[in-house]
């Protein structure tokens, strides 16, 4: 008989000092590689109106830009997790790594609107594989108690990111053009991945299971996919995820057309509410570990502010007004992004973490294929106040997929069990 595909963690033992060091050193080099990967996906959206007026294309056409990489690197999630399963989360890292940062430098080289669409997408391939390898390298790296911990910490890099790109980022593009941001951040991948490849420690000793037991088999991949409770977690993504793409695509189109903020002043508003959303990353992350899970309690009181705040946003003449009550729209959006993975990294082995956790991942992808193009659209067609009235649906969506999901690692393993299973050849031919 296989062994069950979500077996009961082990209990808690005190972390040795080599631990805490591994421990320490992962989040590290996790923390500078998500921060280069983040940086360079939020390049483009600096720079959209400077590629418009190159390429002379409008804001719908502007959005299929954005939507190309999310397409290419919703379709590489799942293939991403099997290639980390199959040859190890540090050496698809380290793949990643490298051919992100070459494409991204050829993207400073574009020179039609298909070859920046061809791009991108190359691009989004690139950097599809790396969320569902990273995610392995940390939980071959932490223990189940400490893992929303360290994974907030690491994935605070992105809010961060989002600060430091803008401030750094519309500055030099005001000088060397728009092409030249590319060529930076690539840069910046170069050495994240020298890091990792010199300093990420060894995985953990695995403790779930006795030495003497021999390897379980590995269910069919379609055994994985069909475990509909992690689709369910992947729309409270989605959910989540429209409403910080299409803030992170059209703010700065927003403020430069309808309030003439230059790029680099526009760079520093934007970095005000990326300040809100890093500490929400973290806020999240603890308050998922202190209550063991739990999404619900916090998801769906911070998406209904969040709602509230995205409605008042798209409805004010203020600037002022559109910049506080954005932030504190990405803000309470914010806490929801580590509760959305703490129920199933806590119940998923680490042979199923990277293919589990692309699933969840896809969802906020296909949220980044959707929501730029279709606020274009809606821009286009009636106003920015509609298109960032559209961002309420996402926090609907999370809201309601946060009541139907599984609250603690227990019941996830349950529901996961519950999926059918494929019928081995014996059964079928009774």
């Amino acid at each position: 008989m296989p062994a069950p595909l979500l077996p009961d963690p082990p209990a808690p033992v005190a972390a040795p000092p080599a631990h805490r060091r591994t421990v320490r050193i992962t989040v590290v080099l996790l923390f500078a590689a998500w921060l280069v990967d983040y940086a360079d996906r939020l390049v483009i959206n600096l720079v959209l109106p400077s590629i418009g007026a190159e390429f002379d294309i409008d804001r719908t056409q502007q959005g299929l830009v954005v939507s190309a990489f999310f397409l290419a690197y919703a379709l590489c999630q799942i293939p991403g997790g099997m290639l980390a399963d199959r040859f190890g989360g540090r050496r698809v890292t380290l793949w990643a790594l490298l051919s992100w940062s070459v494409f991204t430098a050829l993207t400073g080289f574009a020179w039609s609107f298909a070859v920046l669409l061809a791009l991108r997408f190359a691009f989004g391939v690139a950097e599809g594989i790396f969320p569902p390898a990273a995610m392995k390298v940390l939980v071959e790296r932490t223990r189940p108690e400490e893992r929303m911990g360290a994974n907030g910490a690491v994935m605070s890099s992105n809010a961060l990111a989002a600060v430091i790109t803008p401030l750094a980022v519309a500055p030099l593009v005001a000088v060397f053009g728009w092409r030249s941001a590319f060529w930076s951040t690539a840069a910046l991948g170069l050495f994240a991945l020298v890091a990792v490849r010199l300093w990420l420690p060894a995985p953990l000793p695995r403790t779930d299971s006795a030495p003497s037991q021999a390897p379980a088999a590995r269910p069919p991949l379609r055994e994985v996919l069909r475990k509909g409770v992690l689709w369910r977690f992947s729309l409270m993504m989605f959910g989540y995820s429209t409403i910080i793409w299409g803030l992170n695509t059209w703010v700065p189109s927003y403020l430069s057309e309808e309030h003439g903020v230059s790029l680099t002043a526009a760079g520093a508003l934007v970095a005000i509410p990326a300040l809100g959303a890093a500490a929400a990353t973290v806020i999240g992350g603890r308050l998922s570990d202190r209550l063991g899970g739990h999404h619900r309690k916090v998801i769906v009181p911070g998406m209904g502010v969040s709602a509230a705040a995205l409605l008042l946003m798209a409805n004010t003449p203020s600037l002022t007004g559109f910049v506080v009550f954005g932030t504190l729209a990405i803000f309470a959006a914010s806490l929801a992004y580590m509760p959305i993975f703490a129920v199933p990294m806590a119940g998923l082995t680490p042979e199923y973490v990277g293919v589990g956790g692309a699933v969840i991942i896809v969802g906020g992808q296909v949220a980044g294929i959707v929501a730029p193009p279709v606020m274009g659209a809606l821009a286009d067609a009636f106003s920015f106040q509609v298109a960032f009235g559209f961002l309420v649906l996402g926090a609907v969506v999370a809201a309601v997929m946060a009541c139907l999901t599984p609250q603690d690692a227990t019941a996830f393993r349950a529901a996961a069990d519950r999926a059918p299973r494929t019928p081995s050849p014996a059964k079928e031919s009774a």
